[in-house]
Order: C-alpha cells, then structure tokens, then sequence
C-alpha cells in the first residue's frame, strides 16, 4: 500500500489587511498601557529622538517658560551672544554623524558648547536611576499579540483576540465567557469562540482556558497526552480528582489504583497557572490611573499623573536651526525628529484626555455604585461608552486595558464596571457582578447546618426580583469559589 502523496505548489492570494503607520502604533501603544509602564515607553523615545528633553516636575508652567524665553530672547530668536554663536557652529560632519547615529555624546558635546541644560546632574542621576530601575521583561500580553501577529485570522477575529488578550488575570485564564465578551464588545459570537480557541494554541500551553481543569487539559493535549489516563481523568472526572478520591476515580475508569496515582502524579508535574511565568506580572504593584472623590454633590476626577514625565521640544535644536549653517539633510532631520516628538507629546496628552472621558461617563451611568457599593453596579457595555465619547469600541478597549481607578469602595480594575446584566422585575437593570455579590451575601448569610442548594438561591433571588437559571447560579458561585451545598454543610 502506497504512501500518501506530497506536492509543492505556488498560489496567488489576494488579501485585505490594515497597515498601521508607526506613529499611530506609537499612540496605540501609548493609549493602551499603564501609567507606571509609560515611563518606559518615553524612556525610550528620550534615548531615540534627541530633540525631546523632560521638564522638572516641580509644578512648572511650559506656557509660562516659553514665555519668558520669548522675553529673553532677541529679534534674531536666540537669546546668545555673537560670540557664544561662534562658540555654537556644529556643522562639521564629524559632529553630524554623531547627531544622526543618535549618540548621547551629541548632547554632552552641545552642553559644553553653550547650549542649554535642562536637568542639573543630580536631577539627570535621579531620572536614570528611576529608567534603570524598570523592568522591560516582555509580558504576558507581548507575548501572546506577538504570536497573534504571525497568524492569519480575519479582521473581526483579530480585534476579538486583542480583547481577550487584555482580559486575562495574572494566571491567564479568561474572566469572562465568550457570549459576554461577544455582548460587551458587540463582535460576532463565533469570531470570538474562534478567538478563544485560537489563543489556546498559544504558548504557553494551557493559556486561555476559562478554569484549571481546561487548562490543565490544554496541556496534557499539547504534550500529545490526549488521550492519556490523566487526561480521562481531568475530562471526566476532575471534582473527584480535587478530593482525592482515588479508589473512586479508579472504579469508575475500570483502571488500577497504582496507574490512577501514577496519571494523578503527571497532572502534578502541570502548570495551573500558567500565565504567572511571566516575571513582569508577578507582584505588580498596582497604581491608580484615576481617582474618583466625593465634592460635595459631584464626584471629581483626579488623574495620577506622577508616573508620566513632562516633555518639550529642546530649545536648543530650534536656536540651531534658527542659525542657518546647517546643511538641508541636517534640518530636514532636526525638523523629523521634532515632529515625531511634538507627535508623542500630543499623544499622551490625547491618552489622559480619552481617559478622562471614559471615566466620567462610567460615573455617570454607574452613579448608584459610586454612592453605594458593588451591589448597585448596572449593566455597562464597551459600545455604550464609545457612543457617548464619540470613538470605536475597541479605542475604549486599549483606553480601558491594564488600568485602575481607585473609588470609595477601593482599587478596581477598569473593566470591572463593564459587565453585562439582568432586567429586574421592576425594571431596573442589574448586573452579573451584583447578582455575584447577591449569591455571596446568602450563602454568608446561610444556616451552615441546612445551607442554601443553587435551586434554593434561585428562589431567594427571584423574590428580589431577579430571574435566572439554576446552572447560572452554579456558574457564578463556581466562579466565585464556593463550594456546592453538599460540600458546606457543617455536621457539628
């Protein structure tokens, strides 16, 4: 019997894609990122482009500085003397290639020769002691649109795996299900399965699963072990494996006890997070993006600048094109880099704007739970709040991503007041976050000797008003990690 065959032909395919320009991939990236990481992000751009310097932090006013080298500086636009002018004629080549090869000593050259200082050394110590001090490790979130980047999916799938990308906790596992991500970000349902079950082809094995027991699995199936005792036993079997019933578990696969302990061993060698390998994850000290406080009658909104420098275009690249001895190539490369600059400049200032407003419009459709607590928090979706702020859901999406906003009732993290919800009895809408909290309250409230059955809670549920199925009261109480009624009942 013969092989199957094998050829290698050549295919033309024609194929719509969107090519982002590097500034906007620049202000994505910008929008998208925390404030703690954004330093880096400049940091970079600082190290790149020397025409970008950092103002002191000390409250100053850039239109008051500009003012006052309006003031200092004559008709010609430079506040130098003729003789510092000649000291200031850097049109050598020598001098160029070091400017165009973007070498620090450019600058320390132009200092010495009269040029303006913008930090003493001890403010430029303290600023490269902070850049130093940062961590640049990739993430896990880099590291999975990298992979993403490579595979071919369409246009919706892509913007759905973005999402889900940003959605992951600290182990890597999806927060929500796939009908409400589809319901929060108004995508397609089967771009998002599709999504879903693309990520979890991603490295690292097990990444994307909704819980312990998928992943777990996912890895076992990376290994090829699909089809291996220990994968029977977490598809089949795994709330037997999580109380150790062995002699039970054996019984019930028609397997030897010493070959369930040996498949039970290998489920041990696993990962069950495996999304926290990533160091820059791991005891990520969280900061406020915004604040919101009580004033009076109105909420204010306060947002954490400290973590986000403030740049200006050096004066001393503007009085060296002011002078007139550079060649054409050496402005037309002083005036690219000042662009790219003024560009970076507007858009962080675009970022805390974008920010601002999103989070003003979350007050205003999540007053009640400002006012009074996780409870109260309402239905929101991603495209309600693009409507009103006048941008694509998926802006508010990278707005929204790796941020906090600290409330009265504590830190959360942005995506927690967008949630999908239930139409209560008298109108009201509720979301499945307060319902959470509902079902956390009874079972802390119940009788331990006789607790509430998921069927029981459905009932106490529906006397607020509130109708849902008994397996979506399972669902939540899963995800909030309590225990079924068998396994609480206190016999003492």
């Amino acid at each position: 019997m013969s092989g199957p065959g094998f050829s290698q032909d050549l295919r033309q395919r024609q194929t719509q894609s969107l090519v982002l320009a590097p500034q906007l991939r620049q202000s994505l990236k910008i929008l998208q990122v925390a404030a703690l990481d954004l330093r880096s992000v400049i940091q970079e751009e600082l190290q790149n482009n020397p025409t970008l310097e950092e103002m002191p932090m000390e409250g100053v006013s850039l239109d008051k500085e500009q003012s006052d080298r309006s003031n200092e500086t004559g008709e010609n636009g430079s506040s130098e003397t003729p003789e510092q002018h000649e000291e200031m004629d850097f049109s050598n080549s020598k001098e160029f290639e070091i400017l165009s090869k973007l070498n620090e000593d450019w600058r320390d050259h132009m200092a010495q020769a009269g040029g303006s200082q913008p930090y003493t050394s001890e403010d430029a110590e303290k600023r490269q002691h902070f850049f130093d001090s940062l961590v640049t490790e990739t993430s896990l979130q880099e590291h999975l649109m990298q992979q993403a980047e490579l595979a071919d999916m369409p246009p919706k799938v892509l913007e759905a795996m973005k999402y889900l990308v940003g959605s992951l906790d600290d182990r890597g596992f999806l927060t929500q299900s796939a009908p409400d991500i589809a319901l929060q970000t108004s995508l397609p349902l089967e771009a998002v399965q599709q999504a879903v079950k693309l990520l979890k082809t991603f490295d690292p094995p097990g990444i994307g699963c909704e819980d312990i027991e998928d992943s777990l699995l996912q890895q076992l199936i990376a290994k090829g072990r699909s089809d291996s005792l220990a994968a029977r036993i977490l598809r089949d079997h795994f709330a037997l494996l999580s109380r150790r019933r062995i002699p039970e578990i054996a019984r019930k696969l028609g397997a030897h006890m010493d070959d369930v302990q040996i498949a039970i061993e290998e489920i041990g060698t696993l990962d069950p997070a495996p999304g926290r390998r990533f160091a820059e994850d791991n005891n990520r000290v969280v900061v406020p993006d915004v604040t919101v406080e009580k004033d009076g009658e109105e909420w204010k909104i306060i947002l954490n600048n400290d973590y986000i420098p403030r740049l200006r275009i050096s004066n001393t690249y503007r009085e060296l094109i002011a002078k007139g001895t550079l060649s054409k190539q050496e402005r037309e490369y002083l005036r690219e880099r000042m662009r790219s600059g003024k560009f970076l400049i507007n858009s962080i200032e675009q970022r805390q704007q974008t920010i601002e407003r999103i989070t003003r419009e979350i007050i205003k459709v999540q007053t009640e739970f400002f006012e009074g607590g996780v409870s109260k928090l309402k239905p929101l979706t991603m495209t309600q709040i693009a409507d009103v702020v006048g941008v694509h859901e998926t802006t508010v999406s990278r707005a929204i991503a790796n941020k906090y906003i600290s409330t009265p009732h504590g830190v959360f993290d942005f995506k927690y007041f967008f949630t999908p919800g239930y139409q209560a009895d008298n109108g009201d809408s509720v979301s499945n976050t307060s319902v959470k909290d509902m079902i956390n309250d009874l079972i802390e409230g119940e009788d331990r000797s006789h607790p509430l059955s998921d069927q029981e809670i459905v009932g106490k549920l529906q006397e607020k008003g509130i109708n849902i199925a008994r397996r979506t009261v399972a669902k939540y109480r899963e995800e909030l990690g309590l225990l079924p009624s068998n396994l609480r009942r206190d016999y003492t």
